[in-house]
């Protein structure tokens, strides 16, 4: 590989320091030499694939990108990436990148996680790291199983879903994580399929040059667990049906011959139509707005569910905001320039203190 690199310059509160290289990187400039051992034809080797090729793209030296993951068959991702890794314990893996990209600004930062530790033990830390919109690159990997514990109901499994521990079924409904994010306000949010690489690789792209907290949602299959959770979207005999590729500005339009489409009904209530049918034009469709201040349309797109409605790939949200990282930074730098540096060792051995009798 060749790498020059070009000076970070510190940026106004919300622009990040990661720093940007004149460099030639291939795919496997980061892999790491391990050899992966997911299961055969699992998902997550194709979400690997994906993202070896955006950082390639990115032209940032690997000892410049960390990643940091949990517990789960996702979890294992910094093994088999040539880059900084830190394997966190369950639910904890956001936790971990927060404070490390508060210390260090300059690291690009990536966090890889599973349904089950991301919206479970760790959905506390989610929350609050989307509503802070710290610069972090979030991917989490939904095969609607625990796949590491041998196929327990995780957070994700829809009902009616029979697993090691609901053999009689699911009877609570499962998250909507791109609900929960544009809950939080993120301010970057996606989806896209483990079995379709050049989309999966457009959105892993897009989601690495955002200044903020980007999560991708990644529809990825358990071949031992729960193998047939994503059918209807990659058969090619179903897929068009039930898939809807969002584009900016683009109408709402699915299907073999694209001539279904989306349009608002009554009471605001969103519904399939068909083109030519009853008058509806495409003028009458709703048009995709990734941009927009408020998220109410991305949050109608995030309810679509098989089979009432197709399922929204791409990019619901991108819009600018402060990251909270680049706002600790700023307010520290302020306060040292209108109270000094400060001294830990006086403060440690000043009169406020507490006595314990």
């Amino acid at each position: 590989m060749n790498s020059t690199a070009v000076p970070v310059n510190a940026g106004p509160a919300g622009k990040s320091d990661t720093p940007v290289r004149a460099t030639t990187y291939k795919p496997g400039d980061y892999a790491s030499g391990h050899d992966v051992r997911w299961c055969p034809w699992c998902g997550d080797y194709a979400v690997l694939s994906q993202v070896k090729k955006t950082l390639s793209t990115l032209g940032i030296s690997p000892d410049q990108i960390v990643f940091v993951s949990g517990i789960g068959c996702s979890s294992r991702f910094p093994y088999y990436m040539g880059v900084y890794g830190i394997h966190g314990i369950h639910g904890r893996a956001l936790a971990i990148a927060t404070g490390l990209k508060l210390a260090r600004r300059d690291l690009s930062v990536w966090v890889a996680t599973g349904d089950g530790d991301c919206l479970s033990i760790g959905g506390n830390h989610l929350i609050h790291t989307l509503r802070r919109n710290m610069d972090l690159k979030i991917i989490m990997f939904n095969n609607r199983i625990y796949g590491l514990t041998k196929g327990q109901a995780s957070p994700t499994s829809v009902v009616g879903q029979i697993t090691a521990s609901t053999p009689y079924g699911v009877i609570e409904p499962p998250f909507a994580p791109l609900a929960l994010a544009l809950g939080c306000q993120a301010t970057f949010v996606a989806r896209s399929l483990d079995l379709n690489p050049k989309h999966l690789e457009m959105v892993l792209d897009r989601a690495a040059v955002h200044q903020g907290a980007a999560f991708i949602e990644v529809y990825q299959t358990c071949r031992i667990f729960n193998d047939a959770a994503f059918e209807q979207l990659t058969d090619r005999a179903l897929r068009d049906e039930n898939l809807l590729m969002l584009e900016h500005g683009k109408p709402l339009r699915f299907g073999k011959n694209r001539e279904k489409g989306i349009r608002l009904g009554a009471n605001l209530q969103p519904e399939v139509v068909v083109i030519g049918e009853n008058g509806v034009a495409e003028k009458d469709l709703l048009v995709h707005d990734e941009k927009a201040p408020n998220p109410n349309l991305a949050y109608i797109l995030s309810q679509f569910h098989y089979p009432q409605f197709p399922e929204p790939m791409g990019v619901l949200r991108a819009v600018e905001a402060p990251t909270y990282d680049a706002l600790v930074d700023k307010q520290i730098k302020d306060i040292q320039a209108s109270k000094g540096e400060g001294d830990l060792a006086s403060l440690l051995r000043g009169t406020d203190a507490w006595e314990v009798d």
